[in-house]
């Protein structure tokens, strides 16, 4: 099913297994090396290549071992304000969930109501559900949605348990329908300097399988 291949850093971020052959994950582990000292890294669009690779709703996420987290924030308060970008982490050390609230969400008024969507490549991991489920009890004025395109692991138990501990906490668990694809691509995605913007084109199997995730999601919760 896996029609693309893409070199990557493949450390099994998110505790995603790293199915690489024997020989690339030789290559692999020598580019590894090279690689600077964890980051997060923050913008306001993302390459197109990585949303095409990261985003895509496939079953088997080979490769596809770090998480892509765009979010718009809507202030509610005497002074309304929007705001939003994309973080994405690079090695295994935190997660773009905690980056969020550790870097995005502090600089956000402070008493005030804050609704949170995110549109993220892949649903949280269970650390992240339990960092999320923290915040939400903390912060009585903090809505979050979060919109996924894959479910990580949903076949575990302790995955099952963190996703309904989430939607206990308050936070709103939702599948990326193809207009949320097309949504993100519009908004969050570089688009060609001097180029007019291109269209969303939807992959053969999003409908299908969004539909997929869709029943998982619903059987879990």
């Amino acid at each position: 099913k896996m029609a693309e291949k893409q070199e990557e850093p493949s450390n099994a971020q998110n505790g995603e297994p790293d199915n690489a052959e024997e020989g690339e994950g030789k290559k692999k582990k020598v580019k590894r090396e090279d690689l600077p000292p964890f980051e997060i890294v923050t913008g306001e669009r993302l390459p197109a290549i990585f949303f095409k690779f990261q985003f895509r709703n496939v079953e088997y996420s080979s490769g596809r071992n770090k998480t892509f987290l765009c979010y718009v924030v809507e202030t509610q308060g005497k002074e309304g304000a929007s705001s939003r970008g994309y973080l994405e982490d690079e090695h295994a050390a935190a997660h773009a969930e905690m980056a969020f609230f550790n870097t995005i969400l502090p600089t956000c008024q402070a008493g005030a109501r804050h609704d949170v969507t995110w549109y993220v490549s892949s649903s949280p991991c269970v650390t992240c559900a339990q960092r999320i489920c923290e915040a939400l009890r903390k912060n009585k004025g903090l809505r979050l949605t979060i919109m996924v395109g894959r479910l990580f692991m949903w076949e575990e138990p302790e995955m099952q348990a963190a996703l309904r501990s989430m939607k206990e906490a308050g936070c709103k668990l939702r599948i990326m329908k193809p207009q949320d694809f097309e949504y993100v691509w519009k908004n969050f995605v570089e688009q060609e300097e001097g180029e007019e913007a291109k269209a969303f084109v939807p992959w053969e199997d999003i409908q299908e399988n969004f539909q997929y995730y869709e029943e998982k999601l619903a059987e879990i919760l």
